[in-house]
């Protein structure tokens, strides 16, 4: 008698053995959860009763299994976008399409629409085809086969050197069969319904798989004695004894054919259980596969192309093949669902992927900042750029979070903000000017607030209380009713009616008439290039405003509240309120009135609605970087969005069971100008918001500006460099060396371990060089190194990148604000002051002082301080270099930011839309013949 082969005994203890590894796996990764989705089309009960059974086995096994059952006339295209959904979830680590389809469905289209990384029954061409090719292993192995070959293992059958025959040819059984037993060296014959003398072959065989689908049609003496015969097939023939009045059976004569062979395998309880399990099993593997690619989140490398003497930044960056952005994303653990590509090379980010990565740990924080700026440029954003770079030639996973630069500068007098030699962000045209539209958005909706400011006035001077307050809440119908965002003002009033015909006349009128102080709006509206003569207008001259006319201005867009609040919203909800609560005037009560009280904080937020994702590009070498936000370092944070790093430091976070030093990523940001104004405000109001701690601080400095803060002869543009900066003098820069070593200082008082970049130059000599690293380790810094990024690329930044990740991984962070919110608003700008700048105190105008009691009068003391002063000294006084003592700080007037969360005291006279030069850059700027862009810099 032959032995029989049952599988539904093997079947349990596979089940029971991958239930077993997910549950070891989640104990160290709580969030590990394999999911199949099961797509069933129509109602058909053979195939229902199969859905129940792999629910049930996946269910045993620990597998979240979804089945989801679509009416049997769903169109093709509604199956095929709900099967696209399903291949870009990331959650998702299996699919199946529950056979057979309805008619008018095309089987092999849907089945192979399922991608090659989700086919858990192993059916589509990618996976079948790896089975087929010599050398290559599919993700999934078809389930009935791969369950075949795990009996034989287990009953022990040897299969290399035999002659097996396989029986039906079928891409889902046969074909795959045959391919798996010749992949265990055996002699495989394939048969099908055309093979002449079909059971002379099989007598010739030692195995004998048959799925041919037909009842019996394999007889006992088909059979060589002794071979082994394994029955696939599952017909279904009448049996009067049974309540259907069927009873299943298979494709060989079980009862005559087991008095021949040496081992058999029955139908039912043998190869179907088997198919199960091995589906479970490529659940689980898949999962598993999915766990382990999430952590290898390492970019592949762009080889760079040197050239001395380094060619222009245009040149280099047009010579550089850029990366498809979808496979960055990819590379770093984006998946589709997350992107949205605008062209090839850069995509916005869905703040999905927050919801996906939250349970991870946050990679390292690393904010870049420099020395007092000079007009020789110091190079925080190259160094960004190269910085990133480096730490990926150090197989560190590395982001670069950095502003979206202003088209005001791109077409003045500074050029582009995209870095520079072979540390770049790229393609630099997408960067410095339209990039996906943020700016642009920003700008519609700060003139939106700012039409509704006038337009708002203009209908209180023109109209009743009664009609106002009628024309305010009428909608279609003569009904009355109030819109969602007034409920925003009512609340403030402390009217808690939900219906208009509730409220008294005085309500009424105090709901209705805002009383707007005209002298008192602080709201102007923006443009994005620099255009001098708006910088102070008169509007209302036409004569259907009816005389109502009034001074006001057009500022930068990047220096909107509007981008503020981008920078600084932890999500949308939170942009929504912020955008709502913007302070733009007074009324004649000397109250703050909101966008929300002018009933258009939800319009801002739907202008604004793509422009809180961040954009994804890339450095010259293939490394991710996430351009968003790009506020004012004067007025308001200078540094990108909090939505930007949140999202890198996920992506270059590190699991529950990961290394949280040894295995994290770096998430690079650079905030604007140098540690008393950027990196200030980064610390105090950024991190204050957000909640990130960073690891480290980054001070860039170079022998050129530090011989001008020791001493050395103005500069400006157009002017020849004076000699003195051409030529080695170690004793200025040693003098200069104050500057940076009062900006290590302030780093210090954060509690976080400083490196310092010297950004090399041709003229730089070793002395001076190394004065430089002496001076900055006296200061305090844990390490000063040279870079030459700029015309090296990654390698040239891989002191700096090692110097941070010792700092980051060794050096200990205690990371501590500056300030006490708590205290009062004067209090918070002295210590500023005094700490940051090192003067001796401040001096408050008779206007700054007006505006600082208003702003505690109407509860806004509790906010952080943001002054704007020049960048180019501790002090006020742009003329006073180095690290100046013995001055005070005047604060000559005082704003408020409520919707950013900030008040900015002015310690000078700060321009908000630069004006344009005697050659402006635009000058330059042009296309070629092939459309190429010519003269960005």
């Amino acid at each position: 008698m032959a032995q029989i082969l049952e599988g539904v005994a093997l079947a349990r203890q596979i089940r029971e053995s991958l239930r077993e590894r997910v549950s070891s796996i989640k104990t160290k990764c709580p969030t590990f959860q394999p999911v199949l989705k099961i797509i069933q089309v129509g109602a058909r009960e053979d195939s229902s009763v199969y859905v129940r059974m792999k629910m049930r086995a996946a269910a045993e096994t620990g597998i979240n299994c979804e089945h989801i059952n679509f009416p049997a006339d769903i169109s093709e295209y509604e199956l095929l976008l709900v099967l696209k959904q399903l291949n870009e979830d990331p959650s998702v680590h299996g699919v199946l399409v529950q056979l057979p389809l309805p008619a008018h469905l095309d089987e092999r289209r849907i089945t192979e629409s399922v991608s090659v990384e989700k086919d858990v029954d192993g059916f589509c061409e990618g996976n079948l085809g790896r089975l087929a090719k010599r050398g290559s292993d599919p993700l999934f192995v078809a389930c009935t086969p791969r369950g075949v070959m795990e009996m034989l293992k287990h009953y022990n059958i040897s299969i290399a050197g035999k002659h097996a025959v396989v029986i039906g040819r079928s891409n889902i059984v046969g074909l795959p069969m045959s391919l798996l037993l010749e992949k265990a060296n055996a002699t495989v014959t394939l048969c099908h319904s055309k093979t002449e003398a079909i059971s002379e072959v099989v007598k010739t065989a030692d195995i004998v798989v048959s799925a041919i689908g037909s009842a019996h049609f394999v007889k006992a003496d088909w059979f060589k004695k002794g071979s082994v015969a394994i029955d696939v097939g599952i017909n279904y023939i009448p049996d009067s004894s049974k309540k259907s009045g069927y009873r299943m059976t298979g494709d060989i004569d079980f009862e005559n054919a087991k008095e021949v062979v040496s081992a058999i395998t029955p139908v039912p309880g043998s190869v179907g259980p088997m198919t199960v399990a091995m589906l479970m099993q490529n659940v689980v593997e898949s999962a598993i596969r999915c766990k382990d690619l999430s952590r290898k989140r390492m970019p592949s490398l762009l080889p760079l192309k040197l050239q001395t003497p380094v060619p222009s930044d245009i040149d280099i960056a047009r010579s550089q093949t850029p990366k498809f952005i979808g496979d960055l994303a990819s590379e770093i653990g984006i998946s589709k669902s997350e992107l949205e590509c605008y062209g090839a090379y850069k995509a916005k980010v869905n703040l999905d992927l927050l919801k996906r990565l939250s349970h991870r740990r946050d990679g390292h924080y690393v904010v870049v900042t420099g020395i007092t700026p000079t007009p020789f440029g110091e190079g925080k954003s190259t160094l960004t750029a190269g910085l990133v770079q480096a730490l990926s030639n150090l197989d560190k996973l590395a982001i670069a979070c950095v502003r979206q630069p202003s088209q005001g500068p791109t077409f003045g007098i500074k050029g582009g903000a995209a870095g520079g030699g072979y540390s770049q962000f790229f393609p630099m045209e997408d960067f410095n000017l339209h990039l996906t539209g943020d700016i642009h958005a920003i700008t519609a909706a700060t003139n939106l607030l700012a039409a509704a400011i006038d337009t708002r006035i203009f209908h209180e001077n023109t109209q009743s209380d009664t009609a106002l307050f009628k024309r305010l809440t009428t909608v279609k119908g003569n009904k009355t009713e109030f819109a969602p965002v007034m409920f925003h003002r009512l609340q403030k009033l402390g009217i808690h009616k939900q219906k208009p015909e509730e409220l008294t006349d005085e309500e009424k009128s105090r709901f209705a008439r805002l009383d707007i102080d005209p002298s008192t709006i602080s709201w102007n509206r923006t443009l994005d290039i620099n255009d001098r003569f708006l910088r102070k207008i008169t509007i209302g001259e036409n004569p259907t405003e009816k005389g109502f006319t009034r001074q006001t201005g057009f500022d930068l867009s990047v220096a909107s509240e509007c981008m503020s609040v981008l920078a600084l919203a932890t999500d949308l909800k939170d942009m929504r309120a912020r955008l709502g609560k913007m302070v733009v005037a007074s009324n004649k009560q000397g109250e703050p009135v909101t966008a929300d009280d002018l009933g258009v904080g939800g319009a801002l937020v739907v202008l604004l609605k793509d422009a809180i994702k961040p954009t994804l590009m890339q450095t010259l070498e293939g490394t991710p970087a996430l351009v968003h936000a790009g506020p004012f370092a004067n007025i308001s944070i200078g540094a990108s969005s909090i939505i930007a790093d949140k999202i890198a430091l996920k992506l270059a976070g590190t699991e529950p069971d990961e290394d949280e030093h040894k295995d994290a990523g770096y998430v690079v940001t650079e905030a604007g100008f140098a540690s008393d104004i950027g990196m200030e405000k980064f610390m105090n109001i950024k991190c204050r918001t957000s909640g990130h701690k960073p690891d480290a601080v980054v001070i860039v400095a170079t022998v050129q500006a530090l011989k001008l803060h020791g001493g050395g002869p103005p500069v400006g543009p157009g002017k020849p460099i004076p000699n003195e900066y051409k030529n080695e003098d170690v004793g200025l820069v040693r003098k200069g060396c104050a500057n940076l070593a009062k900006h290590i200082s302030n780093s210090r008082k954060y509690g976080l371990p400083v490196v310092v970049a010297i950004n090399k130059f041709a003229t730089d000599s070793e002395s001076e060089l190394l004065t430089i690293r002496e001076e900055a380790l006296r200061a305090g810094a844990t390490d000063a190194v040279v870079s030459n990024h700029w015309a090296e690329g990654g390698k040239g930044a891989l002191d700096v990148a090692r110097a941070l990740i010792h700092a980051c991984e060794n050096e200990k962070a205690d990371f501590r604000f500056l300030y006490d919110l708590n205290l009062p608003i004067e209090k918070k700008i002295e210590i500023i002051a005094k700490e940051m700048y090192g003067a001796d105190g401040i001096e408050m105008s008779p206007l700054a002082q007006e505006k600082l009691n208003r702003f505690t009068e109407q509860g806004y003391s509790h906010l952080p301080i943001c002054i704007a002063k020049t960048q180019y000294s501790f002090s006020a006084d742009p003329e006073l270099k180095g690290a100046p003592t013995n001055f005070t700080v005047p604060i000559r007037d005082m704003r408020l930011s409520a919707g950013a969360g900030f008040i900015y005291p002015l310690a000078a006279a700060i321009s908000t839309i630069p004006g344009l030069p005697t050659k402006p850059a635009y000058y330059n700027i042009d296309l070629d013949d092939e459309g190429n862009i010519l003269g960005l810099s």
